[in-house]
């Protein structure tokens, strides 16, 4: 098995790509041990020494780390992953199920133009955070403003502030006038 590994826009993140897919649908982030519980994978890595945090899409796997240096890490995380997939293990086990977008605000007149978010979340943003390793979602829209959940690489990221209101806020204020600000919640 061979598996890929790029870095991110977050020196603190590496993103692994298995060339086979990761997850079925949605996404998944364990931030400590008691949020890996229910992957045996997520779990294995998260017992390694330095790891702080694993981020699964439906291609990669993202891994951010807290201490140590990734010349040390980086061998036992692939060790893991390749491990897990000879296993034949699930990714998911019990009740835990993909990160959903659930908890979502904005009143009922501004359907028409959280639509439109969404649409420029799914076709313009997603794809670019995706190839940096993590995941943006909607989470509401009140008085102008947009706000939004980062995942994976981007939770944390030092350029994250600079991605929300140089390129997205800047990408919806010119498709919404409506849109006056974006926040990370």
């Amino acid at each position: 098995m061979f598996i890929q590994t790029e870095v991110t826009p977050n020196p603190a993140t590496l993103k692994f790509l298995p060339g086979r897919p990761v997850m079925d649908e949605g996404t998944f982030e364990a931030r400590d041990l008691g949020e890996a519980e229910h992957s045996p994978l997520a779990k294995a890595l998260m017992q390694l020494p330095g790891v702080s945090g694993v981020f699964f899409a439906p291609d990669f796997i993202s891994v951010t780390k807290n201490t140590g240096e990734w010349q040390h890490l980086r061998p036992a995380i692939l060790g893991v992953v390749t491990e897990f997939y000879l296993s034949g293990a699930p990714l998911i086990e019990g009740e835990a199920a993909p990160t959903a977008d659930s908890g979502e605000f904005f009143a009922a007149g501004d359907s028409e133009i959280v639509e439109t978010i969404k649409e420029l979340i799914e076709t313009r943003v997603r794809p670019a955070v995706a190839g940096d390793g993590g995941d943006i979602t909607f989470k509401g829209f009140r008085d102008g403003i947009v706000y939004l959940a980062m995942k994976g690489a981007c939770s944390g990221c030092p350029s994250s502030t600079a991605t929300l209101k140089h390129g997205i806020e800047n990408l919806f204020k010119h498709f919404l006038p409506e849109v006056q600000g974006v926040e990370q919640i």
